[in-house]
Order: C-alpha cells, then sequence, then structure tokens
C-alpha cells in the first residue's frame, strides 16, 4: 500500500468525492433560495442517479476503448469544466431557468458513472493481491469520512459563503483531483477490444460476464435485494421516523445519519486491524452480516427509544461496511482486469435504478401506512438477501478468471 499511484488514487478520488457532496449542498440552497419548492430540490437527486443509470449502461463502449486511467482523468477534467460553467452563469445571474441547471447535475452524474466503475477496478491494480482487503478497508474508512464530514462541512461553509462560492470552492476540489489523477501509473497496459459485432452486443457485455459465473450472478442477487432494502435510510423516510416514531426533533435525522456513518469508519477499522482472519473468512463474513443488516434494521425500524436508534444505526453501519469489503474483495480477486470494470459498470447502473424506484414505492408506502411498515418490509427483503446467500454458500468461493 506505499504504492505512490495508489496514493494519488485515494486522495484525488476523496478529493473528487467532498466536491460532489460540496457542489450538491451548494447548488439545493441555491435552487432552494429562488425557487422554495421540495419538488424542485428532489429533481437534483433523481436526475443525479438517472445519469449515473444511463451512463452505467453505455460505459461498456467506452471501457473497450480507453484505458481507465484516460477514463478516470478525461471523466474528472470534463466535471471541472462543466462546474465552471456553471458557476460563471451562477456568479453572472445569466439564466434562472431550473432546467437548464438541472442538466448540469444529470451531464455531472452522467460523466460521474462512467468514471466510477473505472476508480473501483483501478484499486486491485495498484496495490499486491495479499493486500486487497487491507487497502478496501483503507479506502471505505477514508470515502465514510469524507461522506461522515463533508454534508456538515458542506452545510457549513454554504452558510457561510453563499452556495455559489462553495460550488467555485468545488471547482477548485475538482481541478487539484484532476492534478492528482494524472500522476496515476497503471502497471497493465491497455489492450483496445475492436468488436466485431454491432454496439449493442458491447453493451451487453458486463450483464453476460455477471450471468455466466454463479459467483458473480449470486452476489448481484444480493445486491439487488439491497438496494431495495436500503433506500429506507433516505431523508424523506428518515424525517417521518424521526417524527412521529421517536417523536423528535429533525436534529435526529443528523444525528442517527452521523451513527450510521461512523459505524462505517469503525467497520473499516475492524477490518484492517483483522486482515488475515476477515479473508481467509471472506464467505462467512458476508453471509452472517447479511443476516445481521436484516436484524439490525428490524429493530431500528421498531425501536420508540431514539438513544437505542444511535445505537442500532452504528451497528448497521459497521455490518454494511464488512460486507461490503468481502463483496469487494470477492470480485477482485476473481474478475480479471478486463471484466473488473465492466462488472462496476453493471452495478452502478443496477443500483441507480433500483434505487430511484425504491425511493417512489417506498416514498408511497411510508405515505399510506405507518412508516414502520417500510421498515419491516426492508429488514424482510434483507433476510431473503441472506437466506440467498446461505443457500447458495458453495458458490461465494475466489476463482480467477482466465
Amino acid at each position: 500500500m506505499k504504492n505512490k499511484s495508489f496514493r494519488f488514487l485515494w486522495i484525488g478520488q476523496s478529493m473528487a468525492n467532498l466536491g460532489d457532496i460540496f457542489y450538491i449542498v451548494g447548488l439545493i440552497s441555491i435552487l432552494y433560495i429562488s425557487t422554495e419548492s421540495p419538488f424542485i430540490l428532489a429533481l437534483v437527486p433523481f436526475f443525479n442517479m438517472f445519469g449515473r443509470f444511463i451512463s452505467g449502461l453505455l460505459s461498456p463502449l467506452l471501457l473497450n476503448r480507453y484505458s481507465l486511467k484516460s477514463l478516470i482523468i478525461y471523466s474528472q477534467a470534463s466535471k471541472t469544466l462543466l462546474l465552471f460553467f456553471l458557476a460563471i452563469i451562477l456568479a453572472l445571474n445569466l439564466t434562472s431557468n431550473v432546467l437548464v441547471i438541472i442538466s448540469f447535475v444529470f451531464v455531472i452524474a452522467f460523466l460521474d458513472g462512467w468514471a466510477a466503475p473505472a476508480s473501483q477496478a483501478m484499486l486491485p491494480r495498484l496495490v499486491a493481491e495479499n493486500e486487497l482487503v487491507k487497502a478496501n478497508s483503507f479506502f471505505s474508512i477514508v470515502s465514510e469520512t469524507v461522506n461522515l464530514g463533508g454534508w456538515a462541512l458542506g452545510g457549513l461553509v454554504v452558510a457561510l459563503l453563499s452556495g455559489q462560492n462553495v460550488i467555485l470552492i468545488t471547482v477548485a476540489l475538482y481541478l487539484i483531483a484532476t492534478v492528482l489523477m494524472t500522476r496515476i501509473i497503471d502497471p497493465i497496459k491497455f489492450k483496445r477490444k475492436f468488436s466485431e459485432g454491432r454496439r449493442s452486443g458491447e453493451l451487453k457485455e458486463g450483464w453476460q460476464i455477471v450471468w455466466r459465473s454463479p459467483l458473480y450472478k449470486s452476489l448481484h442477487v444480493i445486491i439487488v435485494f439491497e438496494a431495495f432494502a436500503n433506500v429506507v435510510w433516505i431523508a424523506s423516510i428518515l424525517y417521518v421516523f424521526v417524527s412521529e416514531v421517536l417523536g423528535k426533533s429533525e436534529a435526529w435525522w443528523g444525528y442517527i445519519n452521523t451513527s450510521f456513518f461512523v459505524g462505517m469508519v469503525v467497520g473499516g477499522f475492524i477490518c484492517s486491524y483483522f486482515t488475515l482472519a476477515f479473508e481467509k473468512n471472506l464467505k462467512y463474513v458476508l453471509i452472517t452480516f447479511s443476516f445481521g443488516i436484516s436484524i439490525l434494521t428490524l429493530l431500528f425500524g421498531l425501536t420508540t427509544i431514539a438513544w437505542l436508534s444511535l445505537f442500532f444505526a452504528e451497528l448497521n453501519g459497521i455490518s454494511q461496511q464488512l460486507k461490503a469489503i468481502a463483496s469487494n474483495t470477492f470480485l477482485q480477486k476473481s474478475a480479471s482486469t478486463e471484466e473488473l470494470p465492466k462488472i462496476y459498470a453493471v452495478q452502478s447502473a443496477l443500483v441507480s435504478l433500483l434505487f430511484a424506484i425504491s425511493s417512489l414505492l417506498f416514498g408511497a408506502l411510508t405515505e399510506i401506512w405507518d412508516v414502520r411498515i417500510s421498515f419491516i418490509v426492508s429488514a424482510v427483503l434483507l433476510g431473503i438477501a441472506a437466506i440467498y446467500a446461505a443457500i447458495n454458500h458453495r458458490v461465494f468461493s475466489v476463482e480467477k478468471s482466465s
């Protein structure tokens, strides 16, 4: 993990992730001041996810034609340029058309949608195989720390400097990230793949890779259930839970989120500390914590004691982190360098689409019935995923792809 390229990757990605949070916080502040419309604010995460979904579908075309490093750099540089134009538009008040502003959200998310799989697939190229668990743990710790502090820091900066200035700060963060990404040295030489058939065949590559492998298919079945179930942690549902079940102020939504992210950071440290034991028991970690997430989600949804909800949220964060690192390590150790970015592209498209659909479904469920029903349904879906993992436990072994 002393590899300089790995250092450039995680620092650059951290700057980019912090910039993503800052620009969304700044944009929401600007839109709220100008429109005061909750519907307009809801369009920001929707188009953000929709852009990532479309990008995930199309990314195999780019992954066959450009190296991972090129995709990461071009994406980050393009995001920087787009956000610079948006900052100028907002600063000079050249337009107040919401659709113009939202279109920037879509395009930036689209660019990020094919860079994210490339960045994830770059990590195992830069560290030794016996350091993958430690590298994944470290990367997760850094990522969740950025998430933990980014939203609070972004809100504070918006309050002090205004949304327009926060977007200018984001441009600077994106620029730093772009420069750092250029310093990465990919040890694997890129070979451009020329397709003999139609481009539609290329678009199916990632899906075919996942479908053909029992391991990849099983992991993605679990991901599908979790993508549906974990939407109960979005703000609109947690706000209702905090108000109607816990009987607390909106501030407790922030406390619960903080507890969850602290749990994810703690989970990363646990995995990093017990690397050898974790690596030897990847299958059992995956199955055990799949059940753990289901049980903790149910306990959280049924509790009416505020401090206990924080405890369950933190334990959930720990379980989510350990299970996610196990799942990632299975993929990184089994997939070839050509397969891995396409598998991550499939994941990005799946999660983005299912998040958008389940947000609407769980939002309607919460509005029609008690919010606790949403958490019970979520726990049941997670339980089904855990049972599926236990039944198919034999497929969870590392098999190097040819």
